[in-house]
């Protein structure tokens, strides 16, 4: 969609560059702020429940498509645990970050393979964040089994951890494809007024 926009406009490799990359920082920062938010509202079960990491890392795959979603995904958990290492208590646990990294990883895949058509049809977005959020759960429970016996995480465990995140992750359902159609009112309205 970001893509679109800054061809509609003409824009030189290093301005396109320049905004998706202002774009994914922007992003980032959201991912490693909205935890932290929810875990001084609500505790650290806050996070389980309401997921907010992943809203951002949905968000930049679907406006920004696979690349740079994935580059969103991979650096928002990694960025977060530096930033909150130096407190003893960083987010997530180091022994949840690969596959945290690897779940959103995939979250950023599969709505970035529907950033184009996304572009010509907004309201494909829904099918984009709850397919990437089924294919990022599954992809997390499938390196729980094969990992069971090197992590502290047993499918069990996962399988307790995806129920008591359904609340979040059909509010995502809802939020990040409303809040992509909203950015795609808005920049195609910039565009038209140029």
């Amino acid at each position: 969609m970001v893509e679109s926009i800054l061809v509609k406009k003409n824009c030189s490799v290093k301005i396109k560059i320049t905004v998706k990359s202002l774009i994914s920082v922007g992003l980032v920062a959201l991912a490693v702020a909205l935890p932290q938010l929810v875990h001084l509202a609500l505790g650290s079960a806050g996070g389980v429940q309401w997921l907010p990491m992943y809203l951002p890392v949905l968000i930049g795959g679907c406006i920004l498509g696979i690349g740079w979603g994935v580059g969103i995904g991979l650096a928002a958990p990694v960025v977060s645990f530096l930033i909150t290492l130096g407190t003893g208590n960083p987010m997530p646990a180091a022994a949840r970050l690969p596959f945290m990294m690897a779940e959103l990883a995939v979250f950023a895949v599969v709505s970035g393979l529907f950033a184009k058509k996304i572009n010509a049809n907004a309201w494909l977005a829904f099918p984009a964040v709850l397919l990437a959020q089924v294919g990022g759960r599954a992809v997390f429970m499938l390196l729980a089994v094969v990992f069971q016996s090197v992590t502290p995480f047993s499918p069990a465990l996962i399988w307790s951890q995806i129920q008591a995140g359904l609340l979040g992750m059909v509010l995502q359902a809802v939020v990040v494809p409303f809040a992509v159609m909203g950015l795609k009112l808005l920049l195609n309205r910039d565009v038209k007024n140029d």
